[in-house]
């Protein structure tokens, strides 16, 4: 699967969990607020320019999209929050049922959370990441947009980041660097998917005699 393109299909969009697939494929979400280059990070990782679409408009994404890849697992294009284009109403609705999804899909492996490298730790993240931990929610975290920032930069803040959250966490999540870009940490991305899809999908063995 890495460095190479993926068999990635849009499955349906849903509004609500109860609408989403049958839950008997591991499934892997990603979220973050507004703007911080989710779909780019999607279309990036599967090789697809027009897997997901992607817009200068925050908040585009409204519904649980499922896209199905190599017919063995999803990848979940969930609702950024914060910032979006649209009504109070509506932005409330939509967390709303995206922390429903994130609490109750049974088939949920792991959450990327994504974090523009370029901006110090915001309230609006901190206060998800804590909500996902008081849940037992698995999560990690994707730095996004790495190629904006020289080395030095990005090292600083990703430093600062770490050391800020390390004042509500005894110990942090793991992290990626990505660039939708360059393609920067696809194959570090993927082969952690690929570990954890053949725990669940490794066979059961035969105990019996």
């Amino acid at each position: 699967m890495e460095g190479e393109n993926l068999n990635a299909v849009f499955f349906k969009s849903s509004a609500q969990t109860d609408q989403c697939p049958e839950p008997d494929l591991p499934e892997y979400a990603f979220i973050g607020r507004s703007n911080v280059g989710k779909s780019s990070l999607i279309n990036m990782l599967c090789n697809n320019k027009g897997l997901a679409k992607t817009s200068g408009t925050p908040g585009k994404t409204a519904l649980i999209n499922h896209f199905i890849i190599e017919d063995t697992w999803y990848l979940v294009d969930l609702p950024g929050y914060g910032y979006a284009k649209t009504s109070k109403t509506n932005r409330a609705t939509w967390i709303k049922n995206t922390k429903h999804y994130l609490s109750r899909r049974r088939n949920l492996i792991c959450t990327f959370l994504l974090i523009d490298s370029r901006i110090e730790l915001q309230k609006v993240d901190k206060d998800f990441m804590q909500w996902m931990g008081e849940k037992s929610i698995p999560f990690v975290i994707i730095f996004t947009k790495i190629d904006k920032l020289s080395s030095s930069a990005l090292h600083k803040n990703i430093l600062n980041y770490k050391k800020k959250l390390l004042n509500y966490w005894e110990t942090l999540p793991q992290t990626f660097l990505s660039s939708s870009e360059t393609s920067y940490g696809r194959d570090e991305i993927l082969r952690f998917i690929n570990n954890y899809n053949a725990q669940f999908l490794k066979p059961q063995s035969n105990s019996s005699t």
